[in-house]
């Protein structure tokens, strides 16, 4: 299936307003930084994790399970649950295997491992961002497993922010050091064209039967 042909197909679907956001925004997405959430159980920190990708343009996060299902509020997402997807892993090496086998380098953001200070960390390849559990962090395996770690400087006797603070800190950090970079970091048209398909089946009412009528009448002919 053609994904820029299937969204030309659906965009007649879409109200003018959502045709031109998708429009807008889709061109600044980007998989360069993968946020990786180890098992995260509060709802409210997921719905704002989830909020936070999306405001600074990443767009996707791996999710990985065990105890805990990923499953964002959606009154605090305020609408961000349409625009990024969640990919659920198993909470555990063979799923960090599985991403680093993508080509992304596994940072753990701890202050553990004699870590990097986000200010001073040099983004120049494609990163997947391990955020560890509410209570205990990054856990041990994925620290040893991990080749880089990540902290964010604090200031007061305070250790350690929030795990949604967290995120959204080293996301927006992360951003900004993209855009002033040289990096080619959008997505490529393959992928981009996948995702405005996604956006537009999230935005329309019956949107998978839609395409399933679609792709129906194509495979006739």
């Amino acid at each position: 299936m053609n994904d820029q042909k299937t969204f030309e197909y659906l965009q007649q679907f879409l109200t003018e307003e959502r045709l031109e956001k998708i429009s807008h925004f889709a061109p600044g997405s980007s998989d360069f930084v993968l946020p990786v959430m180890e098992d995260i159980f509060q709802f409210r920190n997921a719905a704002a994790i989830v909020r936070s990708v999306e405001a600074c343009g990443f767009h996707k996060i791996v999710a990985m399970e065990s105890e805990n299902e990923f499953n964002p509020n959606l009154r605090v997402t305020k609408g961000a649950e349409t625009w990024v997807e969640v990919e659920k892993l198993p909470h555990n090496l063979e799923s960090l295997k599985e991403i680093k086998s993508r080509g992304y380098k596994i940072v753990a953001v701890s202050p553990e491992n004699n870590a990097t200070m986000l200010p001073d960390y040099q983004l120049n390849e494609p990163v997947a961002l391990v955020f560890g559990t509410e209570k205990e962090g990054v856990t041990e395996e994925i620290l040893h497993f991990a080749d880089e770690t990540l902290a964010i400087p604090m200031y007061g006797f305070t250790r350690s922010f929030n795990v949604s603070v967290a995120a959204a800190i080293c996301f927006y950090e992360l951003k900004q050091k993209l855009i002033k970079s040289n990096l080619d970091y959008q997505l490529s048209e393959e992928k981009l064209w996948q995702m405005k398909v996604r956006w537009a089946l999230n935005s329309i009412k019956s949107g998978e039967q839609i395409l399933d009528h679609y792709v129906k009448n194509i495979q006739c002919f």
